[in-house]
């Protein structure tokens, strides 16, 4: 599969994508270290893989779309869904005005939110914070630090091809804000310290 390099004579000034409103590509998608926030103002779609190299974001207007995996050394956001075949991953923060969905794993180093729902093959993890609009669904467990909320219903270990162990049905978060454990097993952890207290 050919990959498609995103370079620095690919952006203007403000570091927006110009070949083009939106980013589609029948192969693998990777933007060049260094470049900063890049933004791309339509949908970006890959068959393959999207990545970024070095610790930046990947930002877009509507849709975010893999046919593999997605990863950034920051933050992933997208104005509409965000949707990979295998797995979505961001050093910080991933952010969708829609839904996430990941065939495998979706994980964030501080927070995952959606405006409606967030679905997962296997876990779904966040270093902070997760928070749906609507419903979240995971193949295993779902595991946060601080805070998960969620508008309706919550589903941890709904793996199909085999029976899942008991941790991997764990929804772990140190409070349930919002939103009803309809499968899985609720595990309140010790809220996370505050620096200097």
């Amino acid at each position: 599969m050919e990959t498609l390099r995103i370079t620095k004579a690919d952006l203007n000034e403000r570091n927006e994508y110009t070949r083009s409103r939106d980013l589609e590509f029948e192969g693998h998608i990777e933007i060049e270290a260094s470049l900063g926030w890049v933004k791309i103002l339509g949908l970006i779609r890959a068959a393959g893989g999207l990545s970024i190299e070095a610790g930046s974001s990947i930002e877009a207007g509507s849709s975010i779309k893999a046919g593999l995996s997605i990863e950034a050394g920051t933050s992933i956001e997208a104005g509409t869904s965000i949707k990979a075949g295998l797995s979505i991953e961001a050093g910080s923060s991933i952010e969708a005005g829609s839904s996430i969905k990941a065939g495998l794993s979706i994980e964030a180093g501080t927070s995952i939110k959606a405006g409606w729902s967030i679905e997962a093959g296997s876990s779904i993890k966040a270093g902070l914070s997760i928070e749906a609009g609507e419903s979240i669904k995971a193949g295993w467990s779902i595991r946060c630090k601080a805070k998960l909320t969620v508008k309706l219903r919550i589903f941890a270990g709904l793996c199909t091809w085999r029976l899942p162990k008991p941790e991997q049905q764990v929804i772990e978060c140190a409070e349930l804000t919002e939103g009803a454990v309809c499968f899985g097993t609720l595990k309140l952890l010790e809220a996370p310290k505050k620096e200097g207290k």
